[in-house]
């Protein structure tokens, strides 16, 4: 695993911290693993358990009805509980035969034995249950054949497919972890040895940060290079995603720890200890592991797993339709747009997205063409002269950001979160992030077009400290209470917050 980390440690000296933090980057970025999301093993488990459910009992299901022959099959009680609680059975028996772990999805001829041993005891138990309840005479034994044939075949094949999936995948960076350790010393000396003997790890360590000089921490922490101090993993994490910030100081250092989990509770990553660096051991269940090491959780992911694939699915969908039916209107709006002044008909703005990501987001005009305030420098007033006769009414009613439903779309924006905010907007005269400590933890999920603060009355102008205190203070309990039925109700109630427009202008 650390191999590229040695030879890099081998070139570098300790004033050349931005290099190596380039260096670092690319190494996270090799083969996009640094611009495009990682898969999560427990989705990639989840989704073979499932597809080979459907592949056991779709087996099961076509051959009964293509030798027995008759439409009745479908509804024998017999045939149709034997096809269920074997599919069902199959990925159970899989779970116990170490079958779901992401090498067994890679190592296909290691594993071959195991899927058939595995598809063959569930099988057993089949035939056996139908001798005990005594309705063998009544199930086709031609159809038991084949169906263990078939099922054999597919899995198989399933197998095959899944190996090819997994490597590629593996070679593209996705299925790895992106990690860095803070702390050099004993503890990251020891959790770099755990990580390394892990024969089913899945962690890619970028390489160690440290504050303190090369007197009090050495240079090389595991043969992993020591990169720079808070300041420098935190850009290193706006360049190359990060997954996991693994922190490997004692328990015993309280006001390190203090300070550190403050300042990386910004990051839209998983903030985790080492188990052992502490002398205290908890239940089993309080623990997460990365591989088989035992970790302390400090932050997870707001939206991680499961809950990444019904928020993409929810944007997709709602997304869609929510376009296709608000098309006509946006039709008009673009209409009196184009009519009401000359220029173009959409504004493009550069915002902040997730991870403090710079993204382009549309909206229709709403400003006099030489008038645009791209970077919003100067909040937009009440009876502001640079906004048009229309852009006052699309602004006061939101219609201005329809558009921006083609962001989510396109994945740049969800339909629910926190909304995205230009580069330059203050708060009277300051910037948001020296007005708010801790602004940027708004930035772990999405920006949406609607949020949490919206529906409470904080949108529209922020002219002083208290009005983006507030709006983030919403934005912060979304994140920490997130669901998909939190997203619906905020969807729901966004057309009854628009009838508010004191602060819109």
């Amino acid at each position: 695993m650390s191999a590229a980390m040695h030879a890099l440690s081998a070139t570098t000296s300790a004033p050349q911290i931005k290099p190596r933090l380039a260096l670092a980057a690319a190494r996270l970025s090799d083969g996009g693993i640094g611009t495009k999301a990682s898969i999560s093993p427990v989705v990639v488990r989840g989704l073979v358990r499932a597809a080979e459910f459907a592949i056991v009992t779709a087996a099961g299901l076509l051959i009964a009805i293509a030798y027995v022959n008759e439409p009745a099959v479908i509804g024998d009680a017999r045939y149709m509980t034997a096809i269920a609680v074997t599919g069902a059975a199959t990925p159970l028996v899989f779970e116990l035969l170490g079958l779901y772990s992401l090498r067994a999805f890679s190592d296909l001829m290691r594993n071959m034995p195991r899927v058939v041993l595995g598809w063959s005891v569930t099988f057993a138990f089949l035939v056996i249950s139908l001798f005990l309840l005594k309705i063998g005479a009544h199930v086709s034994r031609v159809w038991l054949t084949a169906w263990y044939i078939a099922g054999a075949a597919s899995l198989i094949s399933g197998r095959i497919g899944l190996a090819w999936i997994m490597r590629a995948l593996a070679k593209n960076g996705r299925l790895y972890q992106r990690a860095v350790i803070y702390g050099a010393g004993p503890v990251s000396e020891e959790l770099l040895a755990q990580l390394e003997a892990d024969s089913d790890q899945i962690v890619r360590i970028a390489g160690v940060f440290d504050e303190r000089d090369e007197t009090r921490a050495p240079r090389l922490a595991g043969g992993y290079p020591r990169l720079g101090g808070l300041k420098d993993l935190i850009a290193l994490s706006r360049t190359a995603r990060l997954d996991l910030v693994i922190v490997a100081l004692p328990l015993t250092a309280e006001h390190r720890l203090l300070r550190l989990a403050k300042a990386l509770s910004v990051l839209p990553a998983d903030i985790k200890m080492p188990a052992r660096a502490t002398a205290l051991r908890f239940a089993p269940h309080t623990y997460s592991h990365v591989g088989s090491v035992a970790m302390i959780d400090l932050y997870d992911k707001p939206i991680a797993d499961w809950g990444t694939v019904s928020k993409w699915l929810f944007d997709k969908i709602v997304g869609t339709v929510a376009l296709v039916l608000l098309a006509p209107l946006m039709a008009l709006v673009a209409l009196a747009v184009k009519l009401d002044s000359p220029g173009p008909v959409l504004f493009r703005q550069k915002r902040y997205g997730f991870n403090n990501e710079l993204i382009e987001v549309f909206k229709f005009r709403s400003m006099y063409t030489g008038l645009c305030d791209a970077t919003a420098a100067k909040l937009v007033f009440k009876d502001d002269p640079r906004v048009t006769r229309v852009g006052r009414i699309i602004r006061k009613t939101s219609l201005d950001e329809l558009p921006q439903l083609f962001n989510v779309l396109r994945g740049e924006l969800s339909l629910v979160g926190p909304r995205p905010h230009a580069v330059q907007a203050k708060a009277g005269t300051q910037l948001y992030d020296e007005v708010v400590d801790g602004y940027f933890a708004r930035h772990k999920v999405k920006p949406g077009i609607t949020g949490w603060a919206q529906i409470n009355g904080w949108r529209g102008e922020t002219d002083t400290h208290e009005k983006i205190e507030k709006r983030v203070e919403f934005d912060l309990y979304y994140i920490e209470n997130w669901s998909v039925f939190f997203d619906l109700y905020i969807l729901l109630k966004t057309p009854m917050s628009l009838l508010k427009t004191q602060n819109a202008y």
